[in-house]
């Protein structure tokens, strides 16, 4: 694995700045987005030696905790995010000003209920929102005081198992020895079968939803236009453009209108846009002609002024690289032997990004290892992101799962 991602993270950058005419905003005093923001966070002075090879001398986790801590420390349940949200999963998002990315599901009387579990939830490695990554101070190895300059692109190709050892300092900080349960989706769902691969006698139950244990190349496909769209802005300066004063806004944006669209389904956008034109009377060339146009504009508009472009290149190759099986010698059973954690799987009908049938194949390496397994599809036609939104079902399955798995666990 080692030699596998020190290659990749060495491969040549396309960097080189494009063509693209200046975005308006790309001024970063002209938005709040990477004004400085206090997380509640723990710095390890003891670093982490990552999959690549290269080692961070220090490492800091910003999260957020929701709920109490019983006396036994046996109810805590671990929230990993997807690839853009972060560690404000049910409150105000202090960037947005919008409500907690889940707190459709955590909460008093929720699904995942807060007056029965102590839920935590910390932003990955390789984040923008606090945690270590490539707006982070640079630590070049020499054990000598921080430039005070971001990492930018320098900063080393983190991995899924790398932001799951990242989480596993925090718990150990909390003095939590076993989590209840870890749940996630989507990139979230990667890091949710990471834990179970790597600590499995310290997760009782893990629910990996809208996920798979490794990207597709479709999945890379996109990653990659987008990382190109941003290599080309010409507001990039080869990842240093917080030098300039400048952020590449108008090739994240596009970045993440074409990831969007792969998190909903066609008949989600049919449904709430059709071929509905926005602006009639005045249409043009490169004007808001339809409404979705219009919709996948708002989302790459203010989408920039809460990420970090290098964050977004980072941690979407962490995406490509996982591959769970790979990591076990090709066979996926393998990184499951022997265990003992509950698993739960979800999956959407309509989710084109993470099909049902690779929670499936999930299953069927886990029904290969005699592990206790429950595999659900949730029929849904609002695509990959059906689980950030209100789906009755999988709450009531959810809530069903953790509540019987609560009774086998001894919780009160």
């Amino acid at each position: 694995m080692a030699k596998r991602l020190y290659e990749a993270a060495n491969a040549p950058k396309g960097c080189t700045a494009g063509a693209a005419s200046a975005y308006p905003g790309a001024a970063m005093d002209q938005s709040p987005t990477l004004a400085e923001i206090q997380h509640q966070s723990v710095t390890f002075p003891g670093g982490l030696t990552l999959d690549c090879g290269r080692r961070l001398l220090e490492v800091t986790v910003a999260y957020r905790t929701y709920g109490t801590l019983n006396a036994a420390k046996s109810n805590a349940i671990l929230l990993c995010h997807a690839l853009t949200l972060d560690q404000y999963a049910a409150e105000q998002n202090p960037v947005t000003g919008k409500p907690g990315w889940w707190d459709i599901m955590v909460g008093p009387g929720k699904p995942i209920d807060t007056e029965r579990y102590f839920v935590i939830c910390s932003n990955v490695l390789g984040g923008c929102m606090g945690t270590t990554g490539p707006r982070s101070p640079n630590d070049d190895g020499s054990g000598q005081p921080h430039s005070g300059q971001p990492w930018g692109t320098e900063f080393p190709q983190v991995t899924v198992p790398d932001m799951v050892r990242a989480q596993k300092l925090l718990i150990d900080h909390l003095g939590i020895s076993r989590l209840f349960a870890v749940i996630g989706g989507s990139m979230g769902g990667m890091q949710v079968l990471a834990w179970a691969a790597l600590y499995p006698a310290q997760v009782f139950a893990a629910v990996p939803v809208a996920t798979a244990s490794y990207h597709s190349a479709q999945n890379i496909a996109f990653h990659e236009i987008g990382r190109q769209a941003i290599a080309a802005d010409p507001y990039f300066y080869a990842g240093r453009y917080w030098s300039e004063g400048v952020r590449p806004e108008r090739g994240l944006a596009v970045a993440r209108m074409t990831a969007h669209i792969t998190y909903v389904s066609e008949e989600a956008l049919a449904r709430k846009f059709g071929r509905k034109l926005q602006n009639a009377e005045g249409l043009s060339a490169l004007g808001d002609q339809f409404a979705v146009e219009s919709y996948l504009q708002y989302q790459g508009s203010s989408f920039v002024q809460r990420f970090d472009a290098n964050s977004y290149l980072t941690i979407t190759r962490a995406m490509d690289l996982f591959d769970l099986a790979a990591d076990h010698n090709g066979v996926l059973s393998a990184a499951f032997k022997g265990t003992k954690t509950r698993f739960l799987l979800v999956s959407f009908s309509s989710d084109w990004l993470f099909p049902t049938a690779q929670s499936r194949a999930i299953a069927r390496a886990l029904n290969h290892v005699a592990a206790n397994v429950s595999f659900v599809e949730v029929q849904s036609d609002k695509g990959h992101d059906a689980f950030l939104l209100d789906e009755p079902d999988f709450h009531h399955t959810l809530r069903g799962f953790l509540a019987g798995c609560a009774e086998h666990a001894g919780l009160v």
